[in-house]
């Protein structure tokens, strides 16, 4: 092992001088936690050779220019259709994680060809292949194709590898996902559990994937309206992301923004705001101006600034959203979010016609891509309730909380805060009718 440090308090010399004073601690040869880390990067960073390792890595650490530059080489230089496979599946990958999502399925499609073409049909190289066409349609929102391809590599997962494999688990939580995304949380959380009892089983205690299970749990719970269970798991990853990676990397980004919105869930704007602004400021110096998870993070800033009453910011930062939201290739379910949330800024600055448009442009969307009982049609149905109350159409604001409440019946437990908000505005329409 090379020389490595870990780096212990950070000081700025002075407030006019760009120099920082850094304590590090050497790490000793027997540091098993340092060495259990390093050792399953080796095992992670695959490839056939020292480059392509590299490329590995390079996409892992979320450096995704000089990884597309080093893949642009490789494939030049690619002599036989095994590198070609790999590097092909390689760009897929970068390009899912650019937000390039048919350029993503493009590439996959082509490393696919090749390996069906060499490999048998229960080989682990095409089960690799499947499961990232299904991360990119389930980024796409179609959450049918995505467990169409998870399924089919679970499948040859559980033939090729042992029920302890971290591989298997991930199969098992890219499935939970899925059911996730589709509120199916029952099931979510049953796959979820399958994977994380591997992970905990098969990884070092401070392995990146473990916190990724604990994300995974923690946006699970914060849909079922737990929010204490989503802030203890949500607290686990970040106290496991804090020992695998310095600050500031790629990583942190996605738990400031699930911590954000719990947070906003339980109406504390102020440490949303924070989490928000901490998130965005890690996507600005790692992703490009047009990057989907750029607007994501821009919508939730505008929607907590509504919240606290900040119209014009809320507008701002809504528009710069969809800036990037209706001109890139997108998940448009993100883009309905924006839309519904332009429609509560409007609706709460009492522009009632602006506020239907963007509403109506959000539901339709939502009816498109989501099934008849997803809880987030409901939303949409109970913001539209409220819009009717307010110009007195209480016929129509009454069909709309109720096709609210009986979605949230089905699908949310009986505590869940937007059921008991769903019905409290019932109560408010029955008594105007």
């Amino acid at each position: 092992m090379h020389t490595v440090f870990r780096i212990g308090e950070v000081r700025k010399v002075d407030k006019k001088s760009p120099l920082y004073e850094v304590d590090l601690k050497l790490t000793s040869d027997d540091d098993q936690q340092l060495r259990q880390l390093t050792n399953r990067i080796r095992e992670e960073s695959s490839g056939s050779s020292g480059w392509h390792r590299i490329g590995t890595l390079l996409l892992t650490i979320g450096q995704f220019d000089k990884a597309e530059e080093l893949y642009m080489a490789l494939l030049e230089q690619a002599s036989n259709d095994s590198d070609k496979a790999h590097i092909y599946n390689e760009f897929g990958r970068l390009k899912n994680n650019q937000g390039q999502y048919t350029e993503a399925v493009s590439f996959y499609k082509k490393s696919l060809e090749i390996v069906e073409k060499t490999f048998s049909k229960d080989d682990p190289k095409l089960a690799n292949i499947y499961n990232n066409i299904a991360v990119t349609y389930n980024d796409m929102g179609d959450y049918s194709k995505a467990l169409e391809f998870y399924e089919k590599d679970l499948e040859i997962t559980k033939k090729a590898l042992p029920p302890n494999h971290p591989d298997l688990a991930t199969s098992y939580s890219n499935i939970g996902q899925v059911y996730n995304d589709m509120s199916d949380y029952s099931r979510a959380l049953e796959f979820y559990e399958k994977a994380h009892k591997i992970y905990e089983k098969a990884l070092p205690s401070n392995h990146p994937s473990l916190a990724s299970s604990h994300l995974n749990f923690a946006t699970c719970y914060e849909r079922m309206g737990d929010y204490a269970a989503a802030l203890k798991a949500l607290q686990s990853a970040f106290q496991i992301q804090q020992q695998a990676f310095q600050v500031g990397n790629p990583t942190f980004a996605l738990t400031y923004s699930r911590l954000g919105r719990v947070y906003r869930s339980m109406k504390d704007y102020s440490k949303a705001l924070d989490n928000f602004e901490k998130c965005l400021s890690i996507r600005q110096k790692a992703l490009p101006d047009d990057h989907p998870d750029r607007a994501t993070t821009d919508s939730d800033i505008g929607d907590v600034h509504r919240l606290m009453g900040n119209y014009e910011k809320a507008l701002a930062f809504h528009q710069k959203a969809l800036n990037i939201q209706e001109n890139v290739q997108y998940n448009p379910l993100e883009c309905a979010l924006t839309y519904i949330n332009l429609g509560e800024t409007y609706r709460e600055m009492k522009d009632y016609s602006t506020a239907l448009t963007f509403y109506q442009k959000g539901l339709e969307i939502r009816e498109k891509k989501l099934p008849k009982n997803h809880p987030d049609l409901a939303v949409v149905y109970h913001n539209m309730a409220k819009l009717y109350l307010a110009t007195r159409k209480y016929s129509i604001a009454m069909k709309n909380i109720q096709q609210a409440v009986e979605i949230a019946q089905e699908k949310l437990p009986s505590t869940h805060p937007h059921l008991l908000e769903y019905k409290e505005t019932f109560e408010k329409i029955r008594k105007k009718m």
